[in-house]
């Protein structure tokens, strides 16, 4: 008896960015694709494992909500991608709006309102550089999509100003609303298992932590003599 024939195979995209072979560019910007990625794993996952503050744990919660946002504006709006989709094997899903576009400037218009308002930065001086390298990789990742052909210009328009509406959003709901409970969830039995903790409160985090590390060795090379 024959076997029913196979469903069409379908890539995971996340990590799936093409191309040309010898366009230098197009390889630079394809590792730019990978941004969010880098961020999303390298910065956040990390980010929870050695520091587990609150304002980096809602930070990442905005993102994920960003993207379902953006995904199932993509699904109702059902916008294809441009025609070069064919050659990346991409024409079987939307286009708009763009969901690295999105993904990059809500993490740059976060990460702008966070500067701003001093939490956990030390120098008020360094604060339109600390906010220039978030941007500049946002604006390239934008570039890149429609570079390597997976979006339009609107498409990644779009997606930028979904992401920064959301960001600044998210941003408001968390030091407005949600912080409210933040002692509460750094008390309840799931922060003092996981030491969740609430750093926005202290000016200079880095030098709060700094001055008692010292201390704390200090003090146990007291203890020891």
């Amino acid at each position: 008896m024959p076997l029913p024939p196979l469903p069409p195979l379908k890539a995971v995209t996340v990590t799936h960015v093409r191309y040309h072979r010898g366009d230098r560019l197009g390889h630079f910007l394809a590792w730019i694709s990978l941004v969010p990625v880098f961020i999303s794993l390298g910065g956040f996952v990390s980010h929870f494992i050695f520091r587990r503050e609150l304002q980096g744990i809602f930070f990442f919660l905005g993102l994920l909500v960003s993207q379902f946002i953006s995904e199932n504006i993509k699904a109702w709006v059902q916008q294809a991608r441009p025609e070069t989709c064919a050659l990346l094997e991409m024409c079987d899903s939307h286009g708009w709006p763009s969901s690295h576009s999105s993904y990059m400037f809500f993490f740059a218009t976060y990460y702008t309102l966070l500067t701003y308002r001093g939490i956990g930065l030390a120098d008020t001086k360094n604060k339109p550089l600390a906010c220039f390298l978030p941007w500049f990789l946002a604006v390239l990742t934008m570039y890149s999509r429609v570079y390597l052909g997976y979006h339009t210009v609107g498409q990644v328009f779009a997606g930028a100003t979904l992401g920064s509406v959301i960001g600044w959003a998210w941003f408001w709901l968390v030091n407005t609303v949600f912080c409210r409970y933040f002692p509460a969830i750094e008390e309840s039995a799931f922060g003092r298992r996981f030491y969740i903790k609430d750093t926005s409160h202290i000016p200079n985090v880095l030098k709060f932590e700094y001055d008692n590390a010292r201390a704390a060795r200090k003090n146990l090379e007291f203890k020891s003599n």
